[in-house]
Protein backbone atom coordinates (compact mmCIF):
# COMPACT_ATOMS: atom_id res chain seq x y z
CA UNK A 1 0.00 0.00 0.00
CA UNK A 2 1.32 3.49 -0.81
CA UNK A 3 1.14 5.65 2.08
CA UNK A 4 0.61 9.41 0.91
CA UNK A 5 3.37 12.10 1.25
CA UNK A 6 1.78 15.10 1.68
CA UNK A 7 0.18 14.96 5.35
CA UNK A 8 2.84 16.75 7.31
CA UNK A 9 1.11 17.88 9.94
CA UNK A 10 -2.27 16.73 11.66
CA UNK A 11 -4.46 18.73 13.55
CA UNK A 12 -7.05 16.74 16.37
CA UNK A 13 -10.13 18.24 17.82
CA UNK A 14 -12.55 16.93 20.69
CA UNK A 15 -16.10 18.17 20.56
CA UNK A 16 -18.94 17.98 22.88
CA UNK A 17 -20.02 15.95 25.78
CA UNK A 18 -17.10 13.40 27.46
CA UNK A 19 -17.30 9.97 26.40
CA UNK A 20 -15.01 7.21 28.54
CA UNK A 21 -12.16 5.94 26.55
CA UNK A 22 -11.72 9.71 24.71
CA UNK A 23 -8.14 9.14 26.03
CA UNK A 24 -7.56 6.10 24.11
CA UNK A 25 -8.82 7.76 21.02
CA UNK A 26 -6.47 10.46 21.36
CA UNK A 27 -3.46 8.66 22.37
CA UNK A 28 -4.28 5.96 19.85
CA UNK A 29 -4.35 8.51 17.04
CA UNK A 30 -1.76 10.60 17.97
CA UNK A 31 0.99 7.64 18.29
CA UNK A 32 -0.27 6.35 15.10
CA UNK A 33 0.56 9.55 13.46
CA UNK A 34 3.65 10.40 15.57
CA UNK A 35 5.19 7.17 15.21
CA UNK A 36 5.36 8.11 10.69
CA UNK A 37 7.12 11.20 11.43
CA UNK A 38 3.64 13.48 11.27
CA UNK A 39 3.32 16.11 13.46
CA UNK A 40 0.51 16.17 15.77
CA UNK A 41 -1.14 19.17 17.31
CA UNK A 42 -3.57 18.85 19.82
CA UNK A 43 -6.06 21.87 19.52
CA UNK A 44 -7.41 22.37 23.06
CA UNK A 45 -11.49 23.26 23.81
CA UNK A 46 -13.18 22.07 20.98
CA UNK A 47 -13.78 24.45 17.80
CA UNK A 48 -13.83 27.50 20.46
CA UNK A 49 -10.59 29.14 19.77
CA UNK A 50 -10.72 27.87 16.28
CA UNK A 51 -13.33 29.64 15.01
CA UNK A 52 -12.42 32.56 16.43
CA UNK A 53 -9.11 32.81 14.79
CA UNK A 54 -7.83 36.00 13.32
CA UNK A 55 -4.07 36.78 12.86
CA UNK A 56 -4.32 39.92 14.16
CA UNK A 57 -6.79 40.02 16.76
CA UNK A 58 -7.22 36.09 18.26
CA UNK A 59 -3.82 34.54 16.89
CA UNK A 60 -3.53 30.63 18.27
CA UNK A 61 -0.23 30.05 20.41
CA UNK A 62 1.08 27.00 21.09
CA UNK A 63 -0.09 25.50 24.98
CA UNK A 64 -2.57 27.82 25.20
CA UNK A 65 -4.88 27.02 22.23
CA UNK A 66 -3.35 23.59 21.17
CA UNK A 67 -0.48 21.43 21.81
CA UNK A 68 2.21 20.28 19.46
CA UNK A 69 2.24 16.67 21.13
CA UNK A 70 5.23 14.42 21.36
CA UNK A 71 5.07 10.85 22.17
CA UNK A 72 5.23 10.85 26.31
CA UNK A 73 1.91 13.52 26.53
CA UNK A 74 0.45 10.56 24.29
CA UNK A 75 1.80 6.82 26.24
CA UNK A 76 -0.07 5.55 28.98
CA UNK A 77 -3.52 7.41 28.69
CA UNK A 78 -5.70 4.61 27.34
CA UNK A 79 -7.27 3.63 30.56
CA UNK A 80 -7.54 7.23 32.31
CA UNK A 81 -10.39 9.18 32.38
CA UNK A 82 -11.44 13.26 31.52
CA UNK A 83 -9.98 14.39 27.90
CA UNK A 84 -6.58 15.34 27.48
CA UNK A 85 -7.30 17.90 25.27
CA UNK A 86 -10.68 19.17 26.81
CA UNK A 87 -13.54 20.06 24.62
CA UNK A 88 -16.41 22.70 24.22
CA UNK A 89 -20.13 22.66 22.78
CA UNK A 90 -18.55 25.18 20.09
CA UNK A 91 -20.82 25.47 16.95
CA UNK A 92 -19.28 27.23 14.04
CA UNK A 93 -21.98 25.73 11.90
CA UNK A 94 -24.52 26.93 13.18
CA UNK A 95 -25.61 29.89 10.50
CA UNK A 96 -25.43 26.80 8.39
CA UNK A 97 -28.53 25.58 6.99
CA UNK A 98 -28.21 24.71 3.14
CA UNK A 99 -25.24 24.05 0.89
CA UNK A 100 -25.36 27.36 -0.46
CA UNK A 101 -24.57 28.73 2.94
CA UNK A 102 -21.11 27.43 2.78
CA UNK A 103 -20.68 29.80 -0.19
CA UNK A 104 -22.06 32.93 1.96
CA UNK A 105 -18.94 34.29 3.59
CA UNK A 106 -20.83 36.00 6.72
CA UNK A 107 -22.91 32.67 7.44
CA UNK A 108 -20.13 30.29 6.86
CA UNK A 109 -17.40 32.54 8.52
CA UNK A 110 -16.26 30.71 12.31
CA UNK A 111 -16.30 27.25 9.74
CA UNK A 112 -13.65 29.96 7.56
CA UNK A 113 -11.93 31.01 10.68
CA UNK A 114 -11.54 27.28 11.25
CA UNK A 115 -10.02 26.55 8.08
CA UNK A 116 -7.92 29.41 7.99
CA UNK A 117 -6.62 29.17 11.15
CA UNK A 118 -5.59 24.96 10.24
CA UNK A 119 -4.27 26.56 7.24
CA UNK A 120 -2.43 29.09 9.07
CA UNK A 121 -0.70 26.50 10.78
CA UNK A 122 0.35 24.27 7.96
CA UNK A 123 -1.98 21.29 9.31
CA UNK A 124 -2.58 19.25 6.13
CA UNK A 125 -5.83 17.24 8.04
CA UNK A 126 -7.64 17.66 10.42
CA UNK A 127 -9.38 14.58 13.21
CA UNK A 128 -12.43 15.44 14.83
CA UNK A 129 -13.72 13.14 17.68
CA UNK A 130 -17.18 14.11 18.54
CA UNK A 131 -21.14 12.96 18.03
CA UNK A 132 -23.46 13.69 15.68
CA UNK A 133 -23.49 17.58 15.84
CA UNK A 134 -19.51 17.20 15.90
CA UNK A 135 -19.83 14.42 12.48
CA UNK A 136 -22.08 17.90 11.24
CA UNK A 137 -19.51 20.30 11.77
CA UNK A 138 -16.79 18.16 10.16
CA UNK A 139 -19.08 17.94 7.26
CA UNK A 140 -19.44 21.37 6.78
CA UNK A 141 -15.25 21.68 6.79
CA UNK A 142 -15.11 18.72 4.43
CA UNK A 143 -17.83 20.84 2.05
CA UNK A 144 -16.40 24.37 2.39
CA UNK A 145 -12.76 22.92 1.09
CA UNK A 146 -14.89 22.57 -2.13
CA UNK A 147 -16.88 25.88 -1.70
CA UNK A 148 -13.72 27.63 -1.46
CA UNK A 149 -12.43 25.65 -4.21
CA UNK A 150 -9.47 23.77 -2.16
CA UNK A 151 -9.06 20.11 -1.81
CA UNK A 152 -6.09 20.00 0.50
CA UNK A 153 -7.56 19.69 3.53
CA UNK A 154 -8.52 16.04 4.74
CA UNK A 155 -11.02 15.73 7.10
CA UNK A 156 -11.90 11.85 8.58
CA UNK A 157 -14.39 12.29 12.04
CA UNK A 158 -13.90 9.61 14.73
CA UNK A 159 -17.72 8.83 15.90
CA UNK A 160 -18.36 9.32 20.12
CA UNK A 161 -21.25 9.19 22.12
CA UNK A 162 -22.30 7.06 24.63
CA UNK A 163 -26.27 7.68 23.38
CA UNK A 164 -24.74 5.27 20.53
CA UNK A 165 -27.32 6.26 18.55
CA UNK A 166 -24.81 6.78 15.60
CA UNK A 167 -25.54 5.28 12.10
CA UNK A 168 -22.80 3.50 10.48
CA UNK A 169 -21.15 1.80 13.58
CA UNK A 170 -22.46 -0.63 15.67
CA UNK A 171 -21.84 0.23 18.75
CA UNK A 172 -19.54 3.45 20.13
CA UNK A 173 -16.83 4.47 22.57
CA UNK A 174 -17.62 4.97 26.16
CA UNK A 175 -21.61 3.29 25.79
CA UNK A 176 -20.58 0.29 27.49
CA UNK A 177 -18.76 2.05 30.23
CA UNK A 178 -21.57 4.29 30.50
CA UNK A 179 -24.28 1.62 30.87
CA UNK A 180 -21.95 -0.55 33.64
CA UNK A 181 -22.19 2.69 35.54
CA UNK A 182 -25.74 3.38 35.34
CA UNK A 183 -26.60 -0.24 36.08
CA UNK A 184 -24.39 -0.04 39.22
CA UNK A 185 -26.57 2.61 40.55
CA UNK A 186 -30.15 0.94 39.59
CA UNK A 187 -28.42 -1.76 41.46
CA UNK A 188 -27.84 0.31 44.18
CA UNK A 189 -30.79 2.23 44.33
CA UNK A 190 -32.71 -1.43 43.94
CA UNK A 191 -31.46 -2.21 47.47
CA UNK A 192 -32.40 0.90 48.71
CA UNK A 193 -35.94 0.64 47.37
CA UNK A 194 -35.84 -3.23 48.81
CA UNK A 195 -35.08 -1.51 52.02
CA UNK A 196 -37.31 1.11 52.40
CA UNK A 197 -40.52 -0.13 50.47
CA UNK A 198 -39.63 2.79 47.72
CA UNK A 199 -40.38 3.15 44.54
CA UNK A 200 -37.18 4.44 42.18
CA UNK A 201 -38.25 6.46 38.52
CA UNK A 202 -34.78 7.12 37.45
CA UNK A 203 -34.81 9.30 34.23
CA UNK A 204 -31.43 8.04 31.81
CA UNK A 205 -29.51 10.53 29.72
CA UNK A 206 -29.62 9.56 25.52
CA UNK A 207 -31.19 12.24 23.68
CA UNK A 208 -33.69 11.08 21.70
CA UNK A 209 -33.01 7.46 21.65
CA UNK A 210 -33.41 4.16 24.09
CA UNK A 211 -29.89 2.63 23.91
CA UNK A 212 -28.10 3.92 27.21
CA UNK A 213 -31.83 3.79 28.83
CA UNK A 214 -32.44 0.02 27.92
CA UNK A 215 -28.89 -1.40 28.01
CA UNK A 216 -28.88 -0.04 31.51
CA UNK A 217 -32.08 -1.56 32.69
CA UNK A 218 -31.50 -4.37 31.32
CA UNK A 219 -27.64 -5.02 33.30
CA UNK A 220 -29.17 -3.01 36.49
CA UNK A 221 -32.29 -5.39 36.14
CA UNK A 222 -34.78 -2.82 36.64
CA UNK A 223 -38.53 -3.70 36.79
CA UNK A 224 -40.06 -1.42 33.93
CA UNK A 225 -38.24 0.63 30.76
CA UNK A 226 -39.53 2.91 28.62
CA UNK A 227 -37.80 5.08 25.58
CA UNK A 228 -39.16 6.88 22.85
CA UNK A 229 -39.38 3.58 20.27
CA UNK A 230 -42.10 2.42 23.21
CA UNK A 231 -44.29 4.79 21.52
CA UNK A 232 -46.10 4.84 18.70
CA UNK A 233 -48.13 7.49 17.72
CA UNK A 234 -49.16 10.18 20.10
CA UNK A 235 -47.13 10.14 23.46
CA UNK A 236 -49.72 9.57 25.92
CA UNK A 237 -48.42 10.81 29.25
CA UNK A 238 -51.40 9.16 30.98
CA UNK A 239 -51.47 5.94 29.66
CA UNK A 240 -48.22 5.60 30.70
CA UNK A 241 -48.59 6.44 34.15
CA UNK A 242 -51.14 3.96 34.39
CA UNK A 243 -49.19 1.39 33.20
CA UNK A 244 -46.64 2.19 35.80
CA UNK A 245 -49.66 2.25 38.37
CA UNK A 246 -50.18 -1.31 36.88
CA UNK A 247 -46.54 -2.47 37.46
CA UNK A 248 -46.84 -1.51 41.16
CA UNK A 249 -50.31 -2.69 42.00
CA UNK A 250 -49.00 -6.28 40.61
CA UNK A 251 -45.88 -5.97 42.50
CA UNK A 252 -47.63 -5.82 45.41
CA UNK A 253 -50.87 -7.14 45.34
CA UNK A 254 -49.32 -10.53 43.51
CA UNK A 255 -45.95 -10.92 44.96
CA UNK A 256 -46.08 -8.33 48.13
CA UNK A 257 -43.48 -6.46 46.98
CA UNK A 258 -43.53 -2.38 47.63
CA UNK A 259 -40.83 -1.55 45.80
CA UNK A 260 -39.26 -1.33 42.14
CA UNK A 261 -37.16 0.39 39.62
CA UNK A 262 -38.59 1.98 36.71
CA UNK A 263 -36.25 3.08 33.91
CA UNK A 264 -37.41 6.10 31.32
CA UNK A 265 -35.30 7.53 28.58
CA UNK A 266 -35.06 11.32 28.49
CA UNK A 267 -36.06 11.33 24.81
CA UNK A 268 -39.81 10.93 25.79
CA UNK A 269 -39.89 14.29 26.70
CA UNK A 270 -39.11 15.68 23.51
CA UNK A 271 -42.61 13.84 22.74
CA UNK A 272 -44.57 16.04 25.30
CA UNK A 273 -47.26 18.45 24.74
CA UNK A 274 -47.04 22.13 24.15
CA UNK A 275 -46.88 23.33 27.96
CA UNK A 276 -44.52 20.43 29.19
CA UNK A 277 -42.12 19.44 26.16
CA UNK A 278 -38.89 22.06 27.27
CA UNK A 279 -38.29 24.78 24.65
CA UNK A 280 -34.55 25.40 25.68
CA UNK A 281 -31.82 24.49 23.22
CA UNK A 282 -28.33 24.05 23.09
CA UNK A 283 -25.44 25.64 21.14
CA UNK A 284 -26.49 23.34 18.22
CA UNK A 285 -30.36 24.08 18.33
CA UNK A 286 -30.78 20.83 20.48
CA UNK A 287 -34.01 21.12 22.80
CA UNK A 288 -32.36 20.32 26.18
CA UNK A 289 -34.18 17.11 26.62
CA UNK A 290 -33.12 16.56 30.72
CA UNK A 291 -35.04 19.93 31.11
CA UNK A 292 -37.84 18.07 30.38
CA UNK A 293 -37.95 16.01 33.44
CA UNK A 294 -39.79 13.56 32.28
CA UNK A 295 -39.27 11.04 35.01
CA UNK A 296 -40.40 13.87 37.57
CA UNK A 297 -43.76 14.48 35.48
CA UNK A 298 -44.05 10.27 35.46
CA UNK A 299 -43.26 9.91 39.23
CA UNK A 300 -46.01 13.28 40.65
CA UNK A 301 -48.66 11.67 38.46
CA UNK A 302 -48.08 8.01 39.33
CA UNK A 303 -47.78 8.83 43.19
CA UNK A 304 -51.02 10.83 42.55
CA UNK A 305 -52.84 8.10 40.27
CA UNK A 306 -51.78 5.18 42.75
CA UNK A 307 -52.91 7.74 46.29
CA UNK A 308 -56.51 7.53 44.01
CA UNK A 309 -56.82 3.57 43.85
CA UNK A 310 -55.00 2.42 46.90
CA UNK A 311 -56.05 5.00 49.45
CA UNK A 312 -52.25 6.00 50.51
CA UNK A 313 -49.16 8.11 48.86
CA UNK A 314 -46.35 5.53 47.86
CA UNK A 315 -42.96 6.34 48.96
CA UNK A 316 -41.72 7.56 45.56
CA UNK A 317 -38.23 9.38 43.99
CA UNK A 318 -37.13 10.73 40.88
CA UNK A 319 -33.79 10.69 39.60
CA UNK A 320 -31.83 11.66 36.63
CA UNK A 321 -28.66 9.78 35.82
CA UNK A 322 -26.33 10.14 33.06
CA UNK A 323 -23.96 13.07 33.77
CA UNK A 324 -21.78 10.83 36.63
CA UNK A 325 -21.35 8.28 33.97
CA UNK A 326 -19.49 10.27 31.19
CA UNK A 327 -15.82 10.59 32.88
CA UNK A 328 -16.28 7.06 34.40
CA UNK A 329 -12.41 4.98 34.00
CA UNK A 330 -13.29 3.39 31.07
CA UNK A 331 -13.97 -0.67 30.99
CA UNK A 332 -11.51 -2.75 28.44
CA UNK A 333 -14.21 -3.05 25.36
CA UNK A 334 -14.33 0.51 24.90
CA UNK A 335 -10.79 1.42 25.52
CA UNK A 336 -10.44 -1.50 23.02
CA UNK A 337 -12.77 0.29 20.27
CA UNK A 338 -11.44 3.90 20.84
CA UNK A 339 -8.04 2.22 20.31
CA UNK A 340 -8.80 1.05 17.09
CA UNK A 341 -11.20 4.23 15.89
CA UNK A 342 -7.85 6.00 16.52
CA UNK A 343 -5.73 4.22 14.58
CA UNK A 344 -8.37 4.23 12.04
CA UNK A 345 -7.77 7.92 11.96
CA UNK A 346 -4.53 7.57 11.18
CA UNK A 347 -5.24 4.35 8.55
CA UNK A 348 -7.58 6.28 6.86
CA UNK A 349 -5.88 9.66 6.32
CA UNK A 350 -2.37 8.07 5.76
CA UNK A 351 -2.89 4.67 4.19
CA UNK A 352 -6.42 4.76 2.41
CA UNK A 353 -5.66 8.21 1.14
CA UNK A 354 -9.84 9.16 2.40
CA UNK A 355 -11.23 12.62 2.80
CA UNK A 356 -15.41 12.99 4.30
CA UNK A 357 -15.11 9.87 5.63
CA UNK A 358 -16.11 8.55 9.49
CA UNK A 359 -13.74 5.53 10.60
CA UNK A 360 -16.22 2.67 12.18
CA UNK A 361 -15.78 -0.99 12.78
CA UNK A 362 -17.73 -4.08 12.48
CA UNK A 363 -16.63 -8.20 13.12
CA UNK A 364 -13.57 -8.59 15.02
CA UNK A 365 -12.59 -4.50 15.27
CA UNK A 366 -12.11 -4.67 11.64
CA UNK A 367 -12.04 -0.71 9.86
CA UNK A 368 -14.67 0.18 8.04
CA UNK A 369 -14.81 4.19 6.27
CA UNK A 370 -18.42 5.21 5.85
CA UNK A 371 -19.04 8.38 3.73
CA UNK A 372 -20.10 11.27 5.24
CA UNK A 373 -22.89 11.54 2.49
CA UNK A 374 -24.18 8.03 4.06
CA UNK A 375 -24.43 9.50 7.06
CA UNK A 376 -26.10 12.87 6.90
CA UNK A 377 -29.33 13.99 5.88
CA UNK A 378 -28.68 16.07 2.08
CA UNK A 379 -31.79 18.05 2.61
CA UNK A 380 -31.38 18.93 6.07
CA UNK A 381 -27.91 18.71 6.34
CA UNK A 382 -28.32 17.11 9.45
CA UNK A 383 -26.94 13.51 10.83
CA UNK A 384 -29.73 10.72 11.21
CA UNK A 385 -30.40 9.17 14.31
CA UNK A 386 -30.31 5.75 15.04
CA UNK A 387 -33.06 4.11 16.99
CA UNK A 388 -33.40 0.87 18.76
CA UNK A 389 -35.83 -1.80 16.30
CA UNK A 390 -38.58 -2.79 18.00
CA UNK A 391 -38.05 -6.11 15.69
CA UNK A 392 -34.42 -6.54 17.03
CA UNK A 393 -33.76 -8.89 18.92
CA UNK A 394 -31.88 -6.66 21.38
CA UNK A 395 -35.69 -5.22 22.02
CA UNK A 396 -37.02 -8.39 22.87
CA UNK A 397 -34.57 -9.24 25.14
CA UNK A 398 -35.18 -6.58 27.33
CA UNK A 399 -39.23 -7.13 27.14
CA UNK A 400 -38.43 -10.85 28.06
CA UNK A 401 -36.52 -10.05 31.01
CA UNK A 402 -38.52 -6.92 32.22
CA UNK A 403 -41.27 -9.48 32.30
CA UNK A 404 -39.55 -12.06 34.81
CA UNK A 405 -37.81 -8.88 36.93
CA UNK A 406 -41.89 -8.69 38.15
CA UNK A 407 -41.92 -11.85 40.21
CA UNK A 408 -37.78 -13.47 40.18
CA UNK A 409 -35.67 -11.68 41.98
CA UNK A 410 -33.22 -14.05 43.50
CA UNK A 411 -32.82 -14.24 47.33
CA UNK A 412 -32.96 -10.67 48.38
CA UNK A 413 -36.51 -10.63 47.35
CA UNK A 414 -37.93 -13.29 48.87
Amino acid sequence: MVRRKDVKRVGMVFSGGPAPASNAVISSAAISFLDQGIEVYGFLDGFSHLEKFNPETYPLEADKHYHSFKTRDVTGLRRTSGILIRTSRANPGRTIQTIQDLSDEEKSGKLRNIYHALRHLEIDALITIGGDDTLKTANYLFLLTRAVKSRDLVVVHLPKTIDNDYFGIDFTFGHFTAVNFIAQELQNLRMDAMSTNSWFICEVMGRKAGWLAYGSAIAGEANMVISREDVWGAFDVDELTINIVNLMERRINDHGKHYGIIVVAEGLADLLPNGLRPTETDSHGNIKLSEGKIGDILQKRARELFQERCGYSPKMVYKQLGYECRCAQPNAFDVLLGSQLGIGGYRAVVEERLSGVMVSVNGQFDLQYVRFDNLIDLETLKPKIRYISPDSDFFKMARFLESRMEYEEGIQGW
